[in-house]
């Protein structure tokens, strides 16, 4: 094994809300990385799109009280948020979808060393003036 892939296997990152009640421990890479531009994720970051990382259940650790609001889908599925409760922050999404996995919006992570995002959903719906210069699969 190549010492990179020790060095990737062994990451750890840490994320926090902003008023440091709940904290996540993320071990080893992210499944994906991806842009979201769909009305609930503007509605959820306050912003013209949703960053976040998706990592199966397995490499997170979460420590402190989350509350949770769960919405259905544009495909019928559920989305459930887990937010501190003191500070509002998003902290975690689960996805009936994809059970195994725990979506992670990007800026709570105390070091913005993501892998850049290799989707971006919901374009119909992406302002007209948002350009990235990454490598992207565009979803409609």
């Amino acid at each position: 094994m190549s010492g990179d892939k020790v060095k990737t296997e062994r990451k750890t990152r840490v994320a926090e809300c902003s008023c440091g009640q709940v904290s996540l421990i993320c071990r080893g890479e992210p499944e994906r990385t991806s842009v979201c531009h769909c009305f609930e994720c503007k509605k959820r970051t306050g912003s013209v799109f949703g960053v976040q990382a998706r990592f199966a259940k397995s490499q997170v650790n979460y420590s402190g009280e989350m509350v949770e609001y769960t919405r259905i889908t544009d495909s019928g599925n559920q989305v459930t948020y887990h937010f501190c409760p003191c500070c509002s922050a998003t902290m975690l999404m689960r996805l009936t979808a994809a059970p195994d996995v725990l979506v992670i919006p990007a800026g709570v992570f105390n070091v913005q060393d993501l892998p850049s995002p290799a989707f971006s959903v919901y374009e119909e719906r992406m302002e007209s003036w948002v350009k990235f210069d990454c490598q992207v699969e565009h979803y409609l």
